[in-house]
C-alpha cells in the first residue's frame, strides 16, 4: 500500500515509533467507545484494534488517509468517518458515552478541546497528543505563569494528567517544537455550582488581562460599590483554583 504524505495544511506529523504508539494506546483506561481523531496511517490504530474491550471508530478530515485506511481495515465499514471532527454530529454516531484518543493536529489543539468541552458530559476520558506547551497549560496549577483559561475550563470538568513528553525525531515530519502526552478524566461535576455561562466570561476577562488585578480586570462585570471588601479582586487571574472563580461568580451574581 502506498504511504500517506503528510500535509502541512492539515498540520499532520504521523507518529513512527510503535512503542511510544501501544503507550499512548495503553495510556486509556475505560472501555466500550472509542473515537480516534485523525489516524493518518494508523499507528496507534493497529494497537486499539488489538484490545477486545474497545469499539473503535476513527475520524479523518483527510480523504487521503481515509482511503488508505478504508483498505487497511475493511473491517471498520462505517465506524471509518471521512470528515472534520470539529463538524462532528457525535450524537448520529454515538448512542452512549464514548472516550477519545489521539494525536491531534498542533494547528487545531485549542479547538478540538473546546469541542470536547461542549460535549463533556459524553466524553469520559481523552487521551492525546499535544504540542508540549499546550498540554502544560492544560495541566496546569494555580499561579503558575502556563495557568490560564484552558486550564480552568478543562479542571472543572476533569482531571487532568501529564503523562510523558516525546521528542520531535519519532514524526514524520519532525515537528519544531517538543510534544507531550495528556489524559482526561471526566470528574463528578455535572454542572458547576453557579452560572456556567456568567463563569465563563469571569474567567476569559480575568485572563484576558492577566497582568491586571480582577478588580480592574472585571471592571465590566462587577458591581464596583457592592464589592469593594472582596480579597478576590485584589489578585490576578493567575491565583485562582476552579473553586475561587465559581465562588467570585457567584459573589457578582448576587451583587449585580
Amino acid at each position: 500500500m502506498q504511504l500517506v504524505k503528510a500535509k502541512k495544511h492539515l498540520g499532520q506529523h504521523f507518529l513512527t515509533d510503535k512503542n511510544i504508539a501501544a503507550k499512548i494506546v495503553n495510556s486509556l483506561k475505560t472501555e466500550g467507545a472509542v473515537l480516534e481523531v485523525g489516524p493518518g496511517m494508523g499507528i496507534l490504530s493497529d494497537f486499539l484494534l488489538q484490545k477486545p474491550e474497545l469499539e473503535v471508530f476513527m475520524v479523518d478530515i483527510d480523504t487521503e488517509s481515509y482511503q488508505f485506511l478504508q483498505k487497511k481495515y475493511p473491517q471498520l465499514g462505517q465506524k471509518l468517518i471521512n470528515a472534520d471532527f470539529l463538524q462532528m454530529d457525535f450524537d448520529a454516531v454515538f448512542t452512549g458515552t464514548f472516550s477519545i484518543i489521539g494525536n491531534f493536529p498542533y494547528n487545531i489543539s485549542s479547538q478540538i478541546l473546546f469541542k470536547i468541552l461542549d460535549n463533556r458530559n459524553k466524553v469520559p476520558e481523552v487521551v492525546g497528543m499535544f504540542q508540549k506547551e499546550v498540554a502544560e497549560r492544560c495541566a496546569a496549577k494555580p499561579g503558575s505563569k502556563e495557568y490560564g483559561i484552558l486550564s480552568v475550563f478543562l479542571q472543572a470538568y476533569y482531571k487532568v494528567e501529564y503523562l510523558f513528553t516525546v521528542k520531535a525525531g519519532v514524526f514524520n515530519p519532525p515537528p519544531k517544537v517538543l510534544s507531550a502526552v495528556i489524559r482526561l478524566t471526566r470528574n463528578e461535576v455535572r454542572e458547576l455550582d453557579c452560572d456556567e455561562k456568567l463563569f465563563w466570561q469571569v474567567v476569559k476577562a480575568g485572563f484576558n488581562q492577566r497582568r491586571k488585578t480582577l478588580r480592574n480586570a472585571l471592571s465590566s462585570l462587577i458591581n464596583k460599590e457592592k464589592m469593594t471588601e472582596e480579597p478576590l479582586l485584589d489578585l490576578r487571574a493567575e491565583r485562582l483554583s476552579v473553586g475561587d472563580f465559581v465562588k467570585l461568580t457567584n459573589m457578582i451574581e448576587e451583587n449585580k
